[in-house]
């Protein structure tokens, strides 16, 4: 019903889960990570209760085809099962079923597992790993939605789309640090679910991630004259109470010093 990709970072700093289906929310059922432990999907006739023995397996030091293998050898339903399980180091384990429905199947590679049942055919998991091979150096998350969206025109589910998935964890990427949940976006029941899912992406990138050093403008006197009247324009005390309304806090700074190019940009075009 299925498919997913389930990686680390090349730089050893976060695991995630990119996932799509012809099955509502399957962002409930498929994708668990946890910071500096790894990364699993389960999928087919899910056992949901793999995503939560799969990652104590990895915290209590297994590998992920060590992990993998317990699961499978204490399920006595595994021939119907598929998941993709990645740990700390990026070792990667996939398994799927002798009953899951054709086609179905999966790989592995560094830091990568993929896999995949009801499709259209092998093609969808050759070109999530086309996808993902091609795309080192850029954010995981963009590489998971990527490994998606290929997988996605390469035929997908072969019963159509209706919900797709993306979660990325890394130590302290949460809203205001206070988590290691950096993405964690849900398309539950859409026509074109992983479009969908890259356009709220783009808004969890504006809205929930930090400026990056390049992104910030220093607030010069001038700078700061001209915000004023633009906040106050539309019915703001001050620049802060503009950020707060409109949900920017992560991408101006608390004294005011520096403000984000992009939010700059919406600040100017809203007059």
């Amino acid at each position: 019903m299925t498919f997913s990709i389930v990686a680390r970072s090349d730089d050893g700093e976060s695991w995630g889960v990119a996932v799509a289906s012809k099955f509502l929310a399957v962002g409930s059922a498929v994708p668990a990570a946890v910071a500096r432990v790894g990364a699993v999907a389960t999928q087919a006739e899910a056992n949901v209760a793999w995503k939560f023995l799969a990652l104590a397996h990895l915290d209590d030091g297994a590998t992920a085809e060590v992990a993998m293998t317990r699961l499978v050898e204490e399920d006595d339903k595994r021939d119907h099962r598929q998941a993709g399980i990645v740990d700390s180091e990026g070792n990667a384990a996939t398994h799927t079923g002798s009953e899951c429905f054709d086609w179905a199947g999966g790989v592995t590679g560094p830091g990568y597992a993929i896999q995949g049942n009801i499709l259209v055919g092998p093609e969808v998991v050759e070109a999530m790993e086309l996808s993902w091979q091609g795309s080192a150096g850029r954010p995981i998350e963009r590489r998971l939605l990527e490994a998606l969206r290929a997988g996605d025109e390469a035929g997908g589910d072969k019963r159509g789309r209706q919900s797709a998935a993306l979660l990325v964890v890394r130590e302290d990427a949460g809203y205001g640090a206070g988590d290691d949940v950096a993405v964690d976006l849900r398309v539950d029941d859409h026509a074109a679910p992983v479009g969908e899912l890259a356009r709220l992406l783009d808004l969890n990138d504006l809205y929930l991630t930090a400026s990056t050093e390049d992104e910030k403008v220093a607030v010069t006197p001038e700078l700061d004259a001209e915000i004023s009247r633009l906040v106050q324009a539309q019915g703001h005390p001050d620049l802060r109470s503009w950020v707060g309304s409109e949900n920017y806090e992560m991408r101006v700074a608390e004294d005011g010093s520096w403000i984000d190019e992009r939010v700059l940009a919406i600040l100017r075009g809203a007059k």
